[in-house]
Protein backbone atom coordinates (compact mmCIF):
# COMPACT_ATOMS: atom_id res chain seq x y z
CA UNK A 1 0.00 0.00 0.00
CA UNK A 2 1.32 3.45 -1.03
CA UNK A 3 2.33 5.77 1.78
CA UNK A 4 0.18 8.82 2.27
CA UNK A 5 1.81 11.99 0.97
CA UNK A 6 2.35 14.52 3.77
CA UNK A 7 0.07 17.54 3.82
CA UNK A 8 1.60 20.86 2.81
CA UNK A 9 0.19 24.24 3.79
CA UNK A 10 0.39 26.97 1.15
CA UNK A 11 2.16 27.08 -2.20
CA UNK A 12 5.20 28.71 -3.81
CA UNK A 13 3.18 31.48 -5.46
CA UNK A 14 1.29 32.19 -2.26
CA UNK A 15 4.55 32.47 -0.33
CA UNK A 16 6.01 34.74 -3.04
CA UNK A 17 3.02 37.08 -2.84
CA UNK A 18 3.19 37.17 0.96
CA UNK A 19 6.95 37.80 1.05
CA UNK A 20 6.76 40.44 -1.68
CA UNK A 21 3.99 42.34 0.11
CA UNK A 22 5.87 42.03 3.41
CA UNK A 23 9.10 43.37 1.90
CA UNK A 24 7.22 46.10 0.02
CA UNK A 25 5.71 47.28 3.31
CA UNK A 26 8.97 46.98 5.25
CA UNK A 27 11.10 48.71 2.61
CA UNK A 28 8.88 51.78 2.79
CA UNK A 29 10.91 52.88 5.83
CA UNK A 30 13.61 54.03 3.39
CA UNK A 31 11.41 57.08 2.78
CA UNK A 32 10.31 57.46 6.39
CA UNK A 33 11.91 60.89 6.88
CA UNK A 34 12.88 62.10 3.40
CA UNK A 35 9.52 63.69 2.52
CA UNK A 36 9.10 65.17 6.02
CA UNK A 37 12.69 66.14 6.89
CA UNK A 38 12.06 69.82 6.15
CA UNK A 39 9.25 69.82 8.75
CA UNK A 40 11.51 68.34 11.45
CA UNK A 41 14.29 70.73 10.42
CA UNK A 42 12.11 73.78 11.06
CA UNK A 43 10.30 72.47 14.14
CA UNK A 44 13.42 71.21 15.93
CA UNK A 45 15.94 73.69 14.44
CA UNK A 46 18.19 70.90 13.18
CA UNK A 47 21.52 71.38 11.43
CA UNK A 48 22.12 69.94 7.92
CA UNK A 49 24.25 67.19 9.49
CA UNK A 50 21.45 66.25 11.89
CA UNK A 51 18.97 66.11 9.01
CA UNK A 52 21.35 63.90 7.05
CA UNK A 53 21.70 61.51 9.98
CA UNK A 54 17.94 61.49 10.55
CA UNK A 55 17.02 60.48 7.00
CA UNK A 56 19.78 57.84 7.05
CA UNK A 57 18.97 56.25 10.42
CA UNK A 58 16.40 53.68 9.16
CA UNK A 59 18.99 52.45 6.65
CA UNK A 60 21.51 51.74 9.43
CA UNK A 61 19.44 49.03 11.11
CA UNK A 62 17.95 47.95 7.79
CA UNK A 63 21.45 47.30 6.46
CA UNK A 64 23.24 45.78 9.44
CA UNK A 65 20.40 43.40 10.31
CA UNK A 66 20.33 41.94 6.80
CA UNK A 67 23.41 39.81 7.46
CA UNK A 68 22.43 37.95 10.69
CA UNK A 69 18.73 37.72 9.83
CA UNK A 70 19.48 36.52 6.31
CA UNK A 71 21.82 33.89 7.72
CA UNK A 72 19.11 32.70 10.14
CA UNK A 73 16.83 31.59 7.28
CA UNK A 74 18.76 28.32 6.86
CA UNK A 75 17.91 27.45 10.44
CA UNK A 76 14.24 28.46 10.68
CA UNK A 77 12.91 28.97 7.15
CA UNK A 78 12.44 32.72 7.36
CA UNK A 79 8.89 33.19 8.61
CA UNK A 80 9.78 33.96 12.24
CA UNK A 81 12.59 36.50 11.57
CA UNK A 82 10.48 38.16 8.86
CA UNK A 83 7.65 38.72 11.33
CA UNK A 84 10.06 39.87 14.05
CA UNK A 85 11.53 42.54 11.76
CA UNK A 86 8.11 43.82 10.72
CA UNK A 87 6.92 43.96 14.33
CA UNK A 88 10.03 45.95 15.32
CA UNK A 89 9.22 48.33 12.48
CA UNK A 90 5.68 48.73 13.82
CA UNK A 91 7.06 49.64 17.25
CA UNK A 92 9.28 52.30 15.68
CA UNK A 93 6.52 53.89 13.60
CA UNK A 94 4.11 53.73 16.56
CA UNK A 95 6.73 55.60 18.60
CA UNK A 96 7.00 58.29 15.93
CA UNK A 97 3.23 58.62 15.84
CA UNK A 98 3.13 58.99 19.64
CA UNK A 99 5.87 61.65 19.58
CA UNK A 100 4.13 63.72 16.94
CA UNK A 101 0.69 63.33 18.51
CA UNK A 102 1.87 64.52 21.91
CA UNK A 103 4.67 66.97 21.03
CA UNK A 104 4.14 68.47 17.58
CA UNK A 105 4.28 71.36 16.84
CA UNK A 106 4.87 73.40 20.00
CA UNK A 107 6.86 70.96 22.14
CA UNK A 108 8.87 69.05 19.52
CA UNK A 109 12.28 70.53 20.33
CA UNK A 110 15.88 69.49 19.69
CA UNK A 111 16.06 67.63 23.02
CA UNK A 112 13.82 64.93 21.50
CA UNK A 113 16.19 64.38 18.57
CA UNK A 114 17.83 61.25 20.11
CA UNK A 115 14.40 59.71 20.66
CA UNK A 116 13.53 60.47 17.04
CA UNK A 117 16.67 58.62 15.93
CA UNK A 118 15.84 55.58 18.10
CA UNK A 119 12.32 55.25 16.70
CA UNK A 120 13.70 55.76 13.19
CA UNK A 121 16.21 52.97 13.75
CA UNK A 122 13.44 50.61 14.91
CA UNK A 123 11.27 51.53 11.94
CA UNK A 124 14.17 50.67 9.63
CA UNK A 125 14.15 47.03 10.74
CA UNK A 126 11.56 46.33 8.04
CA UNK A 127 14.17 47.09 5.37
CA UNK A 128 16.13 44.01 6.49
CA UNK A 129 13.28 41.71 5.39
CA UNK A 130 14.94 41.68 1.95
CA UNK A 131 17.62 39.15 2.92
CA UNK A 132 15.09 36.99 4.78
CA UNK A 133 12.64 37.00 1.88
CA UNK A 134 15.37 36.12 -0.63
CA UNK A 135 16.13 32.94 1.29
CA UNK A 136 12.51 32.07 2.01
CA UNK A 137 11.44 32.46 -1.63
CA UNK A 138 14.50 30.57 -2.93
CA UNK A 139 13.60 27.49 -0.89
CA UNK A 140 10.09 27.41 -2.34
CA UNK A 141 11.05 27.50 -6.04
CA UNK A 142 12.97 25.13 -8.29
CA UNK A 143 16.30 26.39 -9.60
CA UNK A 144 14.82 27.05 -13.05
CA UNK A 145 12.15 29.34 -11.62
CA UNK A 146 14.14 31.09 -8.90
CA UNK A 147 15.42 33.86 -11.18
CA UNK A 148 11.99 35.18 -12.10
CA UNK A 149 10.62 34.71 -8.58
CA UNK A 150 13.49 36.65 -7.01
CA UNK A 151 13.24 39.38 -9.66
CA UNK A 152 9.55 39.83 -8.81
CA UNK A 153 10.31 39.85 -5.08
CA UNK A 154 13.22 42.29 -5.30
CA UNK A 155 11.90 44.53 -8.07
CA UNK A 156 8.41 45.08 -6.69
CA UNK A 157 9.66 45.37 -3.12
CA UNK A 158 12.26 47.98 -4.06
CA UNK A 159 9.56 50.12 -5.65
CA UNK A 160 8.06 50.78 -2.21
CA UNK A 161 10.16 53.87 -1.33
CA UNK A 162 9.03 55.54 -4.55
CA UNK A 163 5.38 55.10 -3.67
CA UNK A 164 5.90 56.14 -0.04
CA UNK A 165 7.71 59.33 -1.00
CA UNK A 166 4.78 60.15 -3.29
CA UNK A 167 1.87 59.17 -1.04
CA UNK A 168 3.07 60.17 2.45
CA UNK A 169 3.23 63.94 1.76
CA UNK A 170 -0.24 63.85 0.20
CA UNK A 171 -1.62 62.15 3.31
CA UNK A 172 0.19 64.65 5.56
CA UNK A 173 -1.28 67.59 3.62
CA UNK A 174 -4.74 66.09 4.17
CA UNK A 175 -4.65 64.91 7.81
CA UNK A 176 -1.51 66.48 9.26
CA UNK A 177 1.97 65.22 10.15
CA UNK A 178 0.93 62.82 12.91
CA UNK A 179 -1.89 61.54 10.70
CA UNK A 180 0.64 60.68 8.00
CA UNK A 181 2.56 58.43 10.36
CA UNK A 182 -0.70 56.93 11.67
CA UNK A 183 -1.48 56.03 8.05
CA UNK A 184 1.99 54.44 7.75
CA UNK A 185 1.35 52.48 10.93
CA UNK A 186 -1.96 51.16 9.62
CA UNK A 187 -0.35 50.11 6.31
CA UNK A 188 2.46 48.16 7.95
CA UNK A 189 0.04 46.40 10.33
CA UNK A 190 -1.99 45.41 7.27
CA UNK A 191 1.22 44.10 5.68
CA UNK A 192 2.01 42.01 8.74
CA UNK A 193 -1.43 40.41 8.60
CA UNK A 194 -1.02 39.59 4.89
CA UNK A 195 2.44 38.13 5.45
CA UNK A 196 1.26 36.12 8.47
CA UNK A 197 -1.48 34.54 6.35
CA UNK A 198 0.53 33.98 3.16
CA UNK A 199 4.27 34.02 3.95
CA UNK A 200 4.63 30.36 4.90
CA UNK A 201 7.87 28.42 5.15
CA UNK A 202 8.96 26.06 2.37
CA UNK A 203 7.97 22.36 2.53
CA UNK A 204 11.18 21.16 4.22
CA UNK A 205 10.70 23.48 7.18
CA UNK A 206 7.04 22.58 7.57
CA UNK A 207 7.80 18.85 7.63
CA UNK A 208 10.87 19.22 9.85
CA UNK A 209 8.79 21.15 12.39
CA UNK A 210 6.43 18.16 12.59
CA UNK A 211 8.86 15.24 12.87
CA UNK A 212 12.27 16.82 13.73
CA UNK A 213 13.89 14.43 11.24
CA UNK A 214 15.97 16.28 8.63
CA UNK A 215 16.38 13.31 6.27
CA UNK A 216 12.68 12.48 6.33
CA UNK A 217 11.70 16.14 5.91
CA UNK A 218 14.01 16.37 2.89
CA UNK A 219 12.46 13.33 1.20
CA UNK A 220 8.94 14.59 1.86
CA UNK A 221 9.79 18.07 0.56
CA UNK A 222 11.24 16.63 -2.66
CA UNK A 223 7.81 15.20 -3.45
CA UNK A 224 6.55 18.78 -3.67
CA UNK A 225 9.36 19.84 -5.99
CA UNK A 226 11.71 21.52 -3.50
CA UNK A 227 15.29 21.39 -4.80
CA UNK A 228 17.22 23.68 -2.47
CA UNK A 229 17.88 22.54 1.09
CA UNK A 230 19.80 24.02 4.04
CA UNK A 231 23.35 22.74 4.46
CA UNK A 232 23.96 24.19 7.89
CA UNK A 233 27.00 26.04 6.63
CA UNK A 234 25.70 29.60 6.49
CA UNK A 235 28.15 31.10 8.96
CA UNK A 236 30.97 29.10 7.39
CA UNK A 237 30.25 30.51 3.94
CA UNK A 238 30.12 34.03 5.41
CA UNK A 239 33.63 33.54 6.81
CA UNK A 240 34.86 31.89 3.62
CA UNK A 241 33.57 34.66 1.39
CA UNK A 242 35.08 37.31 3.67
CA UNK A 243 38.52 35.86 2.87
CA UNK A 244 38.00 36.29 -0.89
CA UNK A 245 39.35 39.69 -1.92
CA UNK A 246 36.86 39.71 -4.84
CA UNK A 247 33.99 39.92 -2.36
CA UNK A 248 34.96 43.45 -1.32
CA UNK A 249 34.96 45.13 -4.76
CA UNK A 250 31.45 43.71 -5.18
CA UNK A 251 30.47 45.19 -1.81
CA UNK A 252 31.74 48.61 -2.94
CA UNK A 253 29.78 48.33 -6.20
CA UNK A 254 26.58 47.61 -4.29
CA UNK A 255 27.41 50.27 -1.69
CA UNK A 256 27.60 52.83 -4.49
CA UNK A 257 24.55 51.76 -6.44
CA UNK A 258 21.99 50.27 -4.06
CA UNK A 259 23.24 52.12 -0.99
CA UNK A 260 23.42 55.24 -3.14
CA UNK A 261 19.87 54.62 -4.32
CA UNK A 262 18.62 54.41 -0.73
CA UNK A 263 20.53 57.55 0.20
CA UNK A 264 19.11 59.61 -2.66
CA UNK A 265 15.57 58.38 -2.09
CA UNK A 266 15.85 59.90 1.39
CA UNK A 267 17.87 63.00 0.37
CA UNK A 268 16.33 64.14 -2.92
CA UNK A 269 13.17 65.75 -1.45
CA UNK A 270 15.44 68.00 0.64
CA UNK A 271 17.64 68.72 -2.39
CA UNK A 272 14.77 69.72 -4.69
CA UNK A 273 13.02 71.89 -2.10
CA UNK A 274 16.12 73.65 -0.77
CA UNK A 275 18.34 74.05 -3.83
CA UNK A 276 15.77 74.58 -6.59
CA UNK A 277 12.93 75.80 -4.33
CA UNK A 278 10.57 73.24 -5.84
CA UNK A 279 7.25 72.87 -4.01
CA UNK A 280 6.72 69.99 -1.61
CA UNK A 281 4.45 68.04 -3.97
CA UNK A 282 6.67 68.39 -7.03
CA UNK A 283 9.78 67.52 -5.02
CA UNK A 284 8.32 64.19 -3.94
CA UNK A 285 7.09 63.50 -7.48
CA UNK A 286 10.63 64.01 -8.77
CA UNK A 287 11.98 61.74 -6.03
CA UNK A 288 9.36 59.10 -6.83
CA UNK A 289 10.37 59.20 -10.51
CA UNK A 290 13.98 58.52 -9.53
CA UNK A 291 13.07 55.74 -7.10
CA UNK A 292 10.64 53.93 -9.40
CA UNK A 293 12.97 54.10 -12.40
CA UNK A 294 15.81 52.61 -10.34
CA UNK A 295 13.53 49.86 -8.97
CA UNK A 296 11.76 48.75 -12.14
CA UNK A 297 14.76 48.99 -14.49
CA UNK A 298 16.53 46.52 -12.21
CA UNK A 299 14.47 43.72 -13.78
CA UNK A 300 15.67 44.80 -17.25
CA UNK A 301 19.19 45.01 -15.85
CA UNK A 302 19.01 41.34 -14.94
CA UNK A 303 17.99 40.42 -18.47
CA UNK A 304 20.74 42.62 -19.92
CA UNK A 305 23.30 40.96 -17.65
CA UNK A 306 22.22 37.52 -18.91
CA UNK A 307 22.64 38.64 -22.53
CA UNK A 308 25.78 40.81 -22.31
CA UNK A 309 27.50 39.55 -19.20
CA UNK A 310 27.80 41.20 -15.81
CA UNK A 311 31.00 43.13 -16.54
CA UNK A 312 29.79 44.86 -19.71
CA UNK A 313 26.46 45.67 -18.10
CA UNK A 314 28.22 47.07 -15.04
CA UNK A 315 30.51 49.27 -17.15
CA UNK A 316 27.65 50.69 -19.23
CA UNK A 317 25.50 51.39 -16.16
CA UNK A 318 28.40 53.00 -14.30
CA UNK A 319 29.13 55.31 -17.24
CA UNK A 320 25.45 56.32 -17.22
CA UNK A 321 25.69 56.94 -13.46
CA UNK A 322 28.86 59.00 -13.96
CA UNK A 323 27.29 61.20 -16.64
CA UNK A 324 24.17 61.75 -14.52
CA UNK A 325 26.28 62.60 -11.46
CA UNK A 326 28.33 65.15 -13.41
CA UNK A 327 25.12 66.82 -14.60
CA UNK A 328 23.63 66.97 -11.10
CA UNK A 329 26.87 68.32 -9.62
CA UNK A 330 27.40 71.19 -12.03
CA UNK A 331 23.97 71.99 -13.49
CA UNK A 332 22.02 75.02 -12.31
CA UNK A 333 19.14 74.35 -14.72
CA UNK A 334 16.12 72.49 -13.35
CA UNK A 335 15.29 70.60 -16.55
CA UNK A 336 18.90 69.48 -17.04
CA UNK A 337 19.20 68.36 -13.43
CA UNK A 338 16.03 66.28 -13.84
CA UNK A 339 17.67 64.53 -16.80
CA UNK A 340 20.71 63.95 -14.60
CA UNK A 341 18.50 62.42 -11.90
CA UNK A 342 16.93 60.03 -14.42
CA UNK A 343 20.37 58.94 -15.65
CA UNK A 344 21.57 58.36 -12.10
CA UNK A 345 18.48 56.26 -11.28
CA UNK A 346 18.78 54.19 -14.47
CA UNK A 347 22.50 53.59 -13.94
CA UNK A 348 22.02 52.52 -10.34
CA UNK A 349 19.10 50.22 -11.10
CA UNK A 350 20.86 48.34 -13.91
CA UNK A 351 24.09 48.05 -11.94
CA UNK A 352 22.27 46.58 -8.94
CA UNK A 353 21.25 43.65 -11.14
CA UNK A 354 24.72 43.36 -12.69
CA UNK A 355 26.39 43.02 -9.28
CA UNK A 356 24.43 39.89 -8.37
CA UNK A 357 25.21 38.47 -11.81
CA UNK A 358 28.91 38.86 -10.94
CA UNK A 359 28.67 37.25 -7.48
CA UNK A 360 28.45 33.56 -8.55
CA UNK A 361 31.11 34.10 -11.21
CA UNK A 362 33.77 35.67 -9.02
CA UNK A 363 33.11 33.84 -5.74
CA UNK A 364 31.52 30.56 -6.91
CA UNK A 365 32.52 28.58 -3.82
CA UNK A 366 30.78 30.96 -1.37
CA UNK A 367 27.86 32.49 -3.23
CA UNK A 368 25.51 32.69 -0.24
CA UNK A 369 28.05 34.31 2.04
CA UNK A 370 29.14 36.79 -0.62
CA UNK A 371 25.53 37.74 -1.31
CA UNK A 372 25.11 38.31 2.43
CA UNK A 373 28.08 40.67 2.64
CA UNK A 374 27.14 42.46 -0.57
CA UNK A 375 23.49 42.87 0.37
CA UNK A 376 24.17 43.85 3.97
CA UNK A 377 27.25 46.05 3.87
CA UNK A 378 26.35 47.44 0.45
CA UNK A 379 23.16 48.88 1.90
CA UNK A 380 25.20 50.89 4.38
CA UNK A 381 25.64 53.43 1.61
CA UNK A 382 22.10 54.49 2.45
CA UNK A 383 23.27 55.33 5.97
CA UNK A 384 26.76 56.68 5.27
CA UNK A 385 26.12 59.01 2.33
CA UNK A 386 23.34 61.37 3.60
CA UNK A 387 25.37 62.67 6.59
CA UNK A 388 28.28 63.36 4.21
CA UNK A 389 25.92 65.29 1.95
CA UNK A 390 24.79 67.24 5.02
CA UNK A 391 28.42 67.98 5.95
CA UNK A 392 29.10 69.37 2.47
CA UNK A 393 26.08 71.68 2.76
CA UNK A 394 27.24 72.86 6.18
CA UNK A 395 30.74 73.50 4.81
CA UNK A 396 29.90 75.13 1.45
CA UNK A 397 26.43 76.54 1.96
CA UNK A 398 23.48 76.31 -0.43
CA UNK A 399 25.69 75.28 -3.38
CA UNK A 400 26.70 72.24 -1.36
CA UNK A 401 23.39 70.60 -2.25
CA UNK A 402 24.60 70.29 -5.85
CA UNK A 403 28.31 69.84 -5.18
CA UNK A 404 27.50 66.92 -2.88
CA UNK A 405 26.75 64.80 -5.94
CA UNK A 406 30.48 64.90 -6.58
CA UNK A 407 30.56 61.93 -4.18
CA UNK A 408 28.84 59.86 -6.86
CA UNK A 409 31.34 61.03 -9.47
CA UNK A 410 34.18 59.71 -7.31
CA UNK A 411 32.36 56.49 -6.42
CA UNK A 412 31.39 55.72 -10.03
CA UNK A 413 35.01 56.21 -11.18
CA UNK A 414 36.21 53.96 -8.34
CA UNK A 415 33.65 51.31 -9.33
CA UNK A 416 34.74 51.41 -12.99
CA UNK A 417 38.31 50.75 -11.85
CA UNK A 418 37.14 47.86 -9.65
CA UNK A 419 35.18 46.24 -12.49
CA UNK A 420 38.29 46.53 -14.66
CA UNK A 421 40.36 44.93 -11.87
CA UNK A 422 37.91 42.04 -11.50
CA UNK A 423 37.84 41.47 -15.25
CA UNK A 424 41.64 41.51 -15.52
CA UNK A 425 41.99 38.86 -12.81
CA UNK A 426 39.16 36.55 -13.90
CA UNK A 427 41.65 34.12 -15.51
CA UNK A 428 43.15 33.54 -12.06
CA UNK A 429 39.88 32.20 -10.65
CA UNK A 430 40.65 28.58 -11.56
CA UNK A 431 44.02 28.80 -9.86
CA UNK A 432 42.47 30.39 -6.77
CA UNK A 433 39.68 27.84 -6.44
CA UNK A 434 41.99 24.87 -6.85
CA UNK A 435 44.06 25.83 -3.83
Amino acid sequence: MEATQPTLTGSANRALIGATIGFFIGAGSVSLFGPTAHIFLKAMHLSPQQVGLLVAMPMLTGSLLRIPFGASVDRNGGRLPFLALLIASVIGIAGLYWMLLTLYPNHLTAKYYPMLLIFGALAGCGIATFSVGIGQVSYWYSKKKQGLALAVFGGLGDSSPGFVVLILPAVIMTVGLWGGYLFSLAIIIFGIIIYYLMGLNAPYYQFYKRNKDAARATEEAKKYGQELFPTGGTWHTLLLSAKHWRTWPLVILYFTNFGGFLALTAWLPIFWQTYFHVGAFHSVVLTAVFSLIAAFIRVYGGKLSDEMGGEKTAVISLVVLLVGSVIMTFSSLLWLTIIGEILVGAGMGVNNAAVFKLVPHYVPDAVGGTAGWVGGLGCLGGFAIPPILGDIVALVGINGYALGFGIYILLSILCLLLVWLLYRTRDNLTVHLSR
